[in-house]
């Protein structure tokens, strides 16, 4: 199972989106990592949303290109707090589909 996860920095306020086969540990990557990178700037880093895709990986990643499309942080946090609905989030899977 993939996932597309949403990231908030406790810092900085900030959101990453990213997917992965296991949101904990690439969370526990993003906070732990000895690498200099854009999260490693804004740690700590806490799981705001986890999105089940599905087992292909091409989904998780067409999903988390259309969330970082729109490039609005009121769209972000739309999906964390609407993670729970499955018709929202269908319809997100078919928006990200489509383009």
């Amino acid at each position: 199972m993939f996932f597309v996860y949403i990231l908030q920095s406790e810092n900085t306020e900030q959101y990453y989106v990213g997917h992965t086969d296991d949101p904990e540990r690439r969370l526990m990557e993003h906070n732990e990592s000895p690498h200099n990178t854009y999260t490693s700037k804004h740690r700590p880093w806490k799981l705001m949303a986890r999105i089940a895709v599905n087992d292909n990986r091409s989904d998780a990643m067409a999903l988390e290109k259309y969330i970082k499309g729109k490039k609005r942080r009121s769209f972000i946090e739309r999906i964390i707090e609407r993670q729970k609905e499955h018709g929202f989030i269908e319809e997100l899977k078919l928006l990200s589909s489509a383009g």
